[in-house]
C-alpha cells in the first residue's frame, strides 16, 4: 500500500543478477535519503538528484499504507519508479509473533533488507526514503546495518525535526558552550527526569502516548516553565506552544518537547552587592531576577564535573548567581549570563546572608560547596541564617553531593563497610578537648573513623595528637587511608599503619580513614602474594559476637524503694 491507494506503480518481478563487461557480478548502489522534517521545499538538492536517478524507491509505512516519507517526495517520483513499500507489521499495537514485538521487528527488517538486496544484486539503484535525517532515529538505519557492508552505499543527510522545531519556535537551541541533549520519550520517567535535570538544553522526541510521563519528567526537573511543544514542524497541521498548556490527548507521535537554551531565557546580568571578601563578577543591568528568588545549596563532590549529580548539575545551570568559596566556584563551568561571587573560606555566615539577600531580590542563587553541602559545609550556615528574620520566607533547598569520605573510601576499597563516625579535627569552631573526647569515645566503640580537616599550615599538631589518642584503643598496625585531592589532578591514595602515620604527610586537602579492629588489608593481583599487586582495604559488614565474659549484664529490677528512673 502507498500514500495514494488509487495510484498505480511499477512493481518488480524477481530481478536477475547482472554482470559487468568483465563478467563480474554488478550490483546496484544503496542510498539512504534524508527528506527533511516534512516541507518538501526543505529537501536538499542532493536528495532530489538521488531520487531522480534511482531505479527503486523504498519507504516505510504503517499498516494503513500511508507513508509520510513518500508524501514528502511525491513530486519527485516517476511513473517508471519501482516502489517498495516496507510496511511495519506492528507499530503501537500488539503482536502474536513468538518473539514478541522485537522478534516481529527483527523479522521484518531482515525480510525488507532481503527485498532490497534482490534489487541491488540485479544492478538496480535503490533509494530508501527517510523523514528527517536517515541516521537520526530513522528507520533507514536498520537497512543500512544489514546492507551497507555488502553494497556501495551513500547516506544523504537531511534537516532533522530538532532543527525544524527550533526554527519554528524562533528560539536559540544551544549557545556558546552549552550542550544539547536529545532524548527519546520512551525512556523510563526517572531516567528522563535525571537527564533533563542535568541538561543545558534538550529535545525529547517520540511523544504521543509517552507525553504524560515526559511532561511529569520535565516538571520534576524544574524546566516546565520554559519548555515548548512543537507538533508536525513545517508540515500541514503544525502546532507550537507551551508544553505546560498542551492537552495530552491531542499529542501525536510526530511531536517534540523543546527545552531551549538557558542563555536565551536568562535575564541580562545585573549588579549586586559585593560579596564579603569577594572576587565578584557582577556584570551590568537591572538588579531584579527573573521571578521568585530561591537559594539552592549544592555540593560539587570532591573534585570536578564528573562528580556532580544530575540534580546538582541542573541547579547550577538554572542559577542566575553562584555564591561560594572561590576554589569551589572554579569547579563550575562558566556560563554566559551567570554572575559568580567568590569569597574566602572563613566568611561562611556572611556568604550565606549575601546569598539570601540576592534571593530576596528575586534572584535564583546556587550556593556552592565541595563534597556534600550538609557535611562540614555551607548548608548549615545558610539554614541558620534562613531561620531568622528577614529571611524566613526565602525558599531554601539542599541538594546532596558525594562526600570526600565516600570518594576516598571507594578509591581504597570499602573501609566504610560497617559502622563509622565522621569527625572534623579542626578546632576553629569547637575546642580541642571536645574533639579529643569524641575521638576516645569513637575509638572505644571500635568505629571506623573518617577524619576531616586534619591539618593546615597553622594547625600541624592535631594529627599527631589524634594518633596518640587512637593508639590507646587501636593496634599499631590498624590500616589508615590517606586520600588527598581525590578526583583531582593531584590525587593520591595511600594505605599506612596507624603507628606509622606521619603528620607531615597530611594537609587540608587530605582526609583520613582509620580502620576498626575488624578492618582488613589485602593485596590483589601482581602474582607475588603479600608483596605484589594493589593493596585494598575493607571492613566486614559482620561484627563478631561478644564472648560471654564480655556480654553486657541485664539491668537489675529496681527495688520497691528505689527512685523512679526519671528521678535518678
Amino acid at each position: 500500500m502507498t500514500e495514494n491507494p488509487t495510484a498505480t506503480h511499477r512493481t518488480a518481478e524477481r530481478p536477475e543478477a547482472t554482470t559487468d563487461e568483465t563478467g563480474g557480478l554488478r550490483t546496484g548502489r544503496l542510498y539512504g535519503v534524508g527528506l527533511g522534517p516534512g516541507d518538501p521545499s526543505l529537501m536538499t538538492v542532493r536528495a532530489v538528484q538521488v531520487i531522480a536517478e534511482a531505479d527503486v524507491v523504498a519507504y516505510h509505512s504503517a499498516r494503513h499504507g500511508r507513508s509520510i516519507a513518500r508524501s514528502i517526495a511525491a513530486a519527485h517520483l516517476r511513473a517508471d519508479h519501482i516502489e517498495e513499500p516496507l510496511v511495519y507489521p506492528v507499530t503501537t499495537g500488539t503482536t502474536d509473533h513468538p518473539g514478541g514485538y522485537q522478534g516481529a521487528m527483527d523479522e521484518f527488517y531482515a525480510e525488507s533488507a532481503a527485498r532490497l538486496a534482490a534489487h541491488l544484486d540485479a544492478g538496480r539503484t535503490v533509494a530508501v526514503l527517510a523523514e528527517g535525517d536517515p541516521l537520526f532515529y530513522g528507520s533507514y538505519m536498520h537497512m543500512h546495518k544489514r546492507l551497507a557492508d555488502r553494497y556501495p552505499t551513500e547516506v544523504v543527510p537531511g534537516v532533522t525535526s530538532v532543527s525544524a522545531a527550533a526554527a519554528r519556535l524562533g528560539t536559540p537551541l544551544v549557545e556558546g558552550e552549552e550542550v544539547l541533549t536529545v532524548l527519546p520519550g520512551t525512556l523510563p520517567e526517572e531516567e528522563l527526569t535525571a537527564r533533563l535535570a542535568s541538561a543545558d538544553s534538550a529535545v525529547v522526541m517520540k511523544l504521543g502516548r509517552t507525553f504524560p510521563a515526559v511532561r511529569r519528567a520535565v516538571e520534576r526537573a524544574g524546566r516546565l516553565a520554559d519548555a515548548r511543544y512543537v507538533e508536525r514542524a513545517t508540515m500541514s497541521g503544525e502546532r507550537t506552544g507551551a508544553l505546560a498548556d498542551t492537552d495530552p490527548d491531542s499529542v501525536p507521535y510526530f511531536s517534540v518537547a523543546v527545552l531551549p537554551s538557558r542563555v536565551a531565557v536568562l535575564p541580562s546580568p545585573a549588579p549586586a552587592p559585593t560579596a564579603p571578601d569577594s572576587d565578584s563578577d557582577s556584570g551590568s543591568g537591572s538588579g531584579s531576577g527573573s521571578g521568585s528568588g530561591e537559594v539552592v545549596v549544592v555540593g560539587t563532590g570532591p573534585a570536578g564535573p564528573l562528580w556532580l549529580t544530575p540534580e546538582t548539575r541542573g541547579a547550577l545551570a538554572a542559577a542566575e548567581d553562584l555564591v561560594g568559596y572561590t576554589t569551589y566556584l572554579d569547579r563550575v563551568p562558566v556560563r554566559p549570563g551567570q554572575r559568580r561571587h567568590g569569597s574566602d573560606n572563613k566568611v561562611e555566615s556572611e556568604r550565606a546572608e549575601f546569598a539570601l539577600d540576592l534571593a530576596r531580590r528575586g534572584r535564583r542563587v546556587a550556593v556552592v560547596s565541595g563534597g556534600d553541602p550538609g557535611v562540614f559545609a555551607m548548608a548549615t550556615a545558610v539554614l541558620e541564617a534562613a531561620s531568622a528574620d528577614p529571611y524566613r520566607e526565602i525558599p531554601v533547598r539542599v541538594l546532596p553531593g558525594v562526600t570526600a569520605a565516600n570518594a576516598a573510601a571507594a578509591r581504597a576499597g570499602a573501609p566504610l563497610g560497617h559502622d563509622y563516625a565522621v569527625l572534623s579535627l579542626s578546632d576553629r569552631l569547637k575546642p580541642w578537648e571536645v574533639i579529643a573526647e569524641r575521638l576516645r569515645a569513637a575509638a572505644r566503640a571500635d568505629l571506623v573513623l573518617a577524619l576531616y580537616n586534619p591539618g593546615s599550615r597553622s594547625r600541624d599538631w592535631q594529627v599527631g595528637k589524634a594518633r596518640e589518642l587512637l593508639l590507646e584503643h587501636r593496634a599499631p598496625d590498624t590500616p589508615v587511608v590517606l586520600g588527598r585531592d581525590v578526583g583531582g589532578p593531584e590525587e593520591s591514595v595511600r594505605i599506612v599503619r596507624l603507628a606509622e602515620l606521619d603528620p607531615a604527610q597530611v594537609d587540608m586537602r587530605t582526609i583520613l580513614i582509620v580502620g576498626s579492629s575488624q578492618t582488613v588489608t589485602v593485596r590483589r593481583g601482581g602474582g607475588d602474594g603479600a608483596r605484589g599487586g594493589e593493596e585494598i582495604v575493607w571492613t566486614p559488614r559482620r561484627y563478631p559476637e561478644p564472648s560471654p565474659a564480655h556480654a553486657p549484664s541485664p539491668e537489675p529490677s529496681p527495688a520497691a524503694d528505689s527512685p523512679a528512673p526519671s528521678e535518678r
